[in-house]
């Protein structure tokens, strides 16, 4: 073969890839790309420090475990003083491809979501003003903030965008089902393929699509018969006053799935056999057969990707003049 045939050849190749992944509802999750490393590794830090909280034992990465996919596995989160908390912790790994941040949507970035729990009564119970005072009394903190923002006057401003930016590089590819779009047809087996077939013909794809493979709208939770729930949590009228918004909850992504149970805003679901008969039958009106039950959840575990590896930061101590924790108050 001569070589412009050989390099055409090549064109046809990747052209014909890129158009069968692009025909694909589901797209491949691209590594994260660092765009200022010092910002996501201050970041990092404020994600892992408890010392945000009024207990000094709650952090970020306590509802939003790096070590169990990004949640905490509970049906509903622990806040302070073991306060028990109103719905399911969604994770936090591609929360960054999500429409809006929370259940409902009350916030538009993750920015915006960063700063709720901080002073959120029922979470980490301490206030923005506290949350700036602590990190003010710390030399390290101070010297980084610098070195990031340009000011060691910290601002709460600065702490969300500094967490954001660390939350935005928590991305999972690879994922065999990935793999298998990118062109390796050897990732998958039969009964994952035909677990992913059903997966789109029953219309499960409708809500669940795109890189994150959910997280792109809000769908009432219900469609063909009603959810039944102790949860008080009504969704997405809790944002717009609106009636019909009654019991709409944003589209939880399902990368990673297999590792973000219990499942739905109340976390009552435990299994994921039961959460796909679950949506099956309140969702796209099918009552799934036992077997083809087992075929979407082998679909569903290839969509577990690469998980955020990297070393524990090492928090700055506190001074004397650091605002004591109150766990007991």
């Amino acid at each position: 073969m001569k070589l412009g045939t050989l390099t055409a050849a090549l064109i046809v190749i990747s052209i014909s890839a890129s158009w069968a992944v692009a025909s694909e509802p589901i797209q491949p999750i691209p590594a994260a790309s660092v765009k200022n490393k010092a910002m996501v590794e201050l970041g990092k830090k404020l994600f892992f420090d408890t010392r945000l909280s009024k207990s000094g034992f709650i952090s970020c990465n306590s509802c939003h475990n790096l070590s169990l996919g990004g949640t905490d596995n509970l049906q509903t989160s622990i806040g302070d003083h073991w306060q028990q908390g109103p719905i399911n912790a969604p994770t936090v790994l591609n929360s960054s491809m999500n429409i809006k941040q929370f259940w409902d949507g009350r916030a538009k970035d993750l920015k915006e979501q960063a700063g709720g729990p901080i002073a959120n009564p029922g979470e980490m119970a301490f206030t923005h003003e506290l949350a700036v005072e602590v990190l003010r009394s710390i030399p390290q903190y101070r010297a980084e903030f610098k070195q990031v923002f340009g000011s060691d006057d910290v601002k709460i401003g600065m702490v969300t965008d500094a967490i954001a930016a660390f939350e935005e590089t928590l991305v999972t590819p690879d994922s065999r089902f990935d793999k298998w779009l990118k062109g390796d047809k050897k990732a998958l087996s039969n009964t994952e393929l035909a677990g992913y077939k059903l997966f789109k013909e029953a219309g499960c794809v409708a809500c669940h699509n795109g890189t994150a493979v959910g997280g792109g709208s809000f769908q009432k939770m219900g469609l063909h018969a009603d959810y039944k729930t102790a949860s008080k949590a009504q969704g997405r009228i809790a944002v717009t006053k609106q009636e019909s918004d009654r019991m709409n909850f944003k589209v939880p992504v399902l990368r990673n799935v297999e590792l973000t149970y219990p499942y739905f805003h109340d976390g009552a679901v435990w299994t994921l056999e039961e959460a796909v008969e679950t949506m099956g039958r309140l969702q796209v009106g099918r009552n799934f057969s036992k077997d083809e039950i087992g075929n979407i959840v082998a679909f569903l575990k290839t969509l577990t990707g690469k998980q955020p590896d990297f070393k524990l930061p090492i928090l700055p101590p506190s001074t004397d003049k650091t605002p004591r924790p109150k766990p007991f108050q």
